[in-house]
């Protein structure tokens, strides 16, 4: 960071200069060295040490549970009277020619096969899908407008998780942690866990790093009672003799590096953090010492819901423990076991949902009885919605024209709806809100300026928010 514009910036990967500089000068160097035994190597930094946010925050980290596959918005938390109207009758003319990954406009409307009630002080409306998030509503902001810019599933999801359609950007997690730093020395600052059945479409780009320090990406962790590779040591390595090996690592590491290659000093550290983990982390992912009150919560007692359940307790633990930012993948792998409903809307939808709910709403209660809600950004979202046709008779196609998104905590508005989609539930009308949006108002909750949290890349400064979108005021608590 330089002091005097408090930008978020690392010195860029080892240049041709620097190569020519040690070829040119490397027996002198060595001479030098053996006369200067305690000549300057680069200091050893750890780059996700917390970071002094540019404003103060209201959220400390976040939780991203990510819907692989995209739900119906129309179905759980939009709903459109018009369709039971229309029910089986073409789209009104007036709405154009829409065409989706599989279906050209042409097909009937369908109703949402499920009811929709009122719920909480703040009287949102919820399906039946939903029962037990229904009790939560009014911790929960609804944004009912936001639209991407693909039918296609990895570039939509590449573009909620990097702000773009191209793999290869910066993840939004790679980037905060990046602005942020983390507050736990001996955890990674940002964890995805992805589903055991497999990844999403978009697959790790999702979460990496891009053109970002590959320190900054984020962490895979597996289901079951192991969740992070191979953090034990193998048999017969004691504490002591790694400790050795990596003290003899580092310090070879230190006799070849730069006193100004501030990014060897970063991967030297990184070193550090992974010995940390072996005696923190296992502690961090034990779950067996939760009470038989919090793992019914989440619905660990359950069999349709035990194995979220555990990853969304895993995530309340992690944030409780400092980790900056963790991603929650519902859905991934075979289509059997993600939200994309192009046939049989209703034994999907009905699946998925049986698999989250108890579990979202359990790490709701629970972050907000241990104080931790106001502090912990949870938002629920997909790469896009469904269209308001049928799709087969019984399904629906991708719609990234208007769908939902819903944030609770960190210093959202509780019990709000902001935006709104048309009639049908096909677009978004009035304030519309693209991934830009969505990407600056959550740095702004954690006292981010989007303007501020660059990385020159390829002569560029380069943002998560590219050229900027517009903090959604009306979610701001």
């Amino acid at each position: 960071m330089y002091p005097d514009d408090d930008v978020r910036h690392l010195r860029p990967a080892l240049t041709r200069r620097d190569v020519l500089v040690r070829a040119a000068n490397g027996f002198g160097s060595i001479a030098l060295a053996s006369l200067l035994p305690s000549a300057q190597a680069a200091q050893r930094v750890n780059p996700l040490a917390p970071k002094v946010p540019h404003f103060a925050p209201k959220a400390k980290s976040v939780i991203f549970l990510f819907m692989v596959g995209a739900p119906s918005h129309i179905d759980t938390f939009d709903p459109k009277p018009a369709l039971e109207k229309y029910d089986g009758q073409p789209l009104p003319p007036s709405y154009g020619t829409i065409i989706s990954q599989f279906t050209k406009g042409d097909t009937p409307l369908l109703k949402s096969p499920w009811q929709f009630k009122k719920y909480g002080q703040c009287g949102r409306e919820v399906s039946s899908l939903f029962p037990h998030l229904a009790q939560r509503v009014d911790d929960l902001c609804f944004v009912r407008s936001f639209y991407t810019e693909s039918t296609v599933h990895a570039p939509a999801m590449y573009q909620v998780n990097t702000g773009r359609i191209l793999m290869g950007y910066p993840s939004m997690g790679s980037w905060i942690t990046y602005g942020l730093g983390s507050e736990s020395e001996n955890l990674p600052a940002y964890v995805v866990m992805p589903q055991p059945e497999g990844t999403p479409e978009g697959g790790t780009p999702c979460w990496g790093a891009g053109f970002l320090p590959a320190v900054y990406q984020g962490t895979v962790f597996r289901s079951g009672p192991k969740p992070i590779v191979n953090l034990r040591p193998p048999d017969g390595v004691t504490p002591e003799r790694q400790r050795r090996t990596l003290d003899f690592l580092q310090g070879m590491n230190e006799m070849d590096t730069l006193d100004s290659d501030t990014e060897m000093a970063a991967r030297i550290s990184s070193y550090e953090l992974a010995f940390r983990m072996q005696s923190h982390a296992p502690e961090a992912v034990d779950i067996s010492k939760e009470s038989a009150a919090t793992r019914s919560l989440y619905g660990l007692d359950q069999k349709p819901t035990a194995e979220f359940g555990t990853r969304c307790l895993l995530a309340r633990r992690l944030v409780e423990r400092g980790v900056r930012f963790v991603q929650i993948y519902s859905g991934g792998g075979p289509v059997s076991i993600q939200w994309d409903a192009h046939k049989d809307l209703v034994a999907n939808h009905e699946k998925m949902c049986g698999m989250t709910d108890l579990p979202i709403a359990g790490l709701l209660s629970d972050l907000k009885q241990r104080g931790l809600l106001d502090s912990t950004l949870v938002i629920w979202g997909a790469e896009f919605g469904r269209l308001p046709m049928s799709q087969g008779g019984n399904g629906r196609d991708h719609n990234p024209h208007g769908f939902t998104m819903w944030f609770a905590g960190g210093g959202v508005k509780p019990g709000s709806v902001v935006g709104e989609t048309d009639e049908m539930g096909l677009r978004g009308v009035g304030n519309r809100y693209h991934m830009r949006d969505f990407h600056a108002t959550i740095l702004q909750l954690l006292g981010l300026d989007q303007n501020r949290l660059w990385f020159l890349h390829n002569g560029r400064n380069e943002k998560l928010t590219d050229f900027g979108g517009n903090v959604i005021q009306e979610m701001l608590a």
